[in-house]
């Protein structure tokens, strides 16, 4: 029996975790719906009666997932979103109406799941559930329990075979496509579209924010053979950037196009260019929502947009000196962190402080961050096996940058420096992966100081 938190983290994370193996432990063999189809089975089909919102990509699923959920509860709908990896605490995962699961029914829901996959037979030894798949059987049975309208669903990995796979959408998004777990998605664009296109369902309309030709040209052929109809960025949709910006420069405004309306002067809560066109995709998914029944003020667009906050997205966290948490981890995510710190014209130096993990592009991350920082503090993080041992860090560090590299034990260590480092008027920005970004995030939340004895104008939410 699970009647603690304690025993319900411990029971989860027994499981086949990818979040936390290393690349060369993924097996396209180990994905498989039908074991999936048969969990669900196993605790009365909890997705069968809920209408979901599906969304793949390799960067800004997470953020336009957020918005998009947003948009539709604001509009006075009960939703339910289910986001990977967290950030800080499992139950951040799974939301409803904007807050977490409580850890009371977690353990309870955890202790029922547990109930049914230990049940002799259920499962052969060595097919037993993942991580992931009881955390996604996890969801759909609060989802459904608590009543939700319809789900908001992140991708975990790929698409086609992920465990989020088995939901009835009424729409479904692909964001923007590069080169990410190229183990187990392959190592072309193509291949990786071919994956993230497995969520596409037949007659059910497929947003594509991706624009490279090879990835459109399999979103094609897959909407065509599925017959579902296709809505393309830039020619059915788009964001354009307004020349007025907010909050000492740092909040985006944009108009949104889409084929039944238009937005104009929309205040993004989301910091960062790239955020456009998320919040456009996330627009198209509320209306095609409200084409489905679920009705979408033009208020409701307006608010959410502007309301909506997501942990480690170009997070800011402090103003003096400015901070941002960032979980950039593949060379699409990095460049989109660098245009948001470029855009920072005011800042004087800007500081990177960067772990990251064995099977990432860790040269090819730090070849196009270093350039554009002044001062670099590397770490790893406590807690993931992964993590890039400081030495080989350092290495390609100094072959990609003559500035100032320093290196810290731990991200407190790495936190207590770049503190140290940093004057009221610069940039600490911290980046590698969710976990280096969560770690951070949680010093900060502990109340460990920022580097400025000046007012904080931003805190680490609660």
């Amino acid at each position: 029996m699970i009647d603690t938190y304690e025993q319900a983290i411990e029971f989860l994370y027994r499981r086949i975790n990818y979040e936390r193996a290393s690349a060369s432990q993924y097996a396209l063999a180990d994905f498989k719906l039908e074991r999936m189809q048969r969990l669900l089975d196993a605790i009365g089909r909890p997705h069968a009666s809920l209408p979901a919102i599906h969304i793949a990509g390799t960067k800004g699923k997470g953020s336009t997932a957020a918005m998009a959920a947003n948009i539709l509860q604001t509009s006075g709908h009960r939703v339910g979103l289910f986001t990977s990896p967290h950030v800080e605490h499992f139950e951040e995962r799974l939301q409803l109406d904007g807050r977490p699961v409580d850890r009371a029914t977690l353990v309870r829901l955890v202790d029922r799941l547990a109930r049914t996959v230990c049940t002799p037979g259920r499962f052969a030894p060595g097919l037993e559930p993942t991580f992931f798949e009881l955390t996604t059987a996890l969801a759909w049975m609060f989802f459904a329990e608590a009543g939700a309208d319809l789900v908001v669903l992140e991708v975990g990995l790929g698409g086609r075979l992920d465990a989020t796979n088995v939901c009835r959408p009424i729409a479904t998004a692909i964001t923007a496509i590069s080169r990410d777990h190229t183990q187990v998605l392959g190592t072309t664009l193509r291949e990786i579209a071919r994956e993230k296109a497995g969520i596409i369902k037949r007659r059910v309309p497929i947003v594509c924010g991706a624009v490279q030709p090879d990835v459109l040209a399999v979103v094609r052929d897959v909407a065509r053979d599925r017959q579902a109809p296709l809505y393309e960025h830039g020619r059915d949709f788009d964001a354009v950037r307004s020349d007025r910006r907010d909050f000492g420069d740092l909040m985006e405004r944009v108009a949104i196009r889409t084929p039944w309306s238009r937005f104009d002067d929309l205040s993004l809560g989301l910091a960062g260019p790239h955020q456009h066109l998320n919040a456009a995709i996330a627009v198209m998914l509320a209306s095609l929502a409200d084409r489905a029944g679920f009705r979408v003020s033009e208020h409701a667009v307006h608010h959410a947009l502007a309301a909506t906050h997501f942990p480690v997205r170009c997070e800011i966290v402090a103003r003096r000196p400015l901070v941002v948490l960032d979980a950039a981890h593949n060379w699409a995510s990095a460049r989109a962190l660098l245009d948001f710190v470029r855009s920072l014209h005011t800042v004087r130096r800007r500081l990177l402080l960067f772990a990251s993990t064995r099977d990432k592009d860790v040269a090819g991350l730090l070849r196009c961050l270093l350039p554009v920082f002044d001062i670099t503090v590397l770490t790893r993080y406590a807690g993931n096996p992964r993590a890039m041992p400081l030495g080989d860090l350092y290495d390609i560090a100094t072959s990609v940058t003559c500035r100032p590299v320093h290196l810290a034990e731990d991200p407190t260590a790495a936190w207590r420096m770049a503190s140290t480092l940093a004057g009221p008027d610069d940039l600490i920005c911290v980046a590698g992966s969710f976990f280096i970004a969560g770690e951070v995030r949680q010093l900060l939340r502990d109340g460990r100081p920022c580097p400025s004895d000046g007012p904080r104008t931003d805190r680490v939410p609660q």
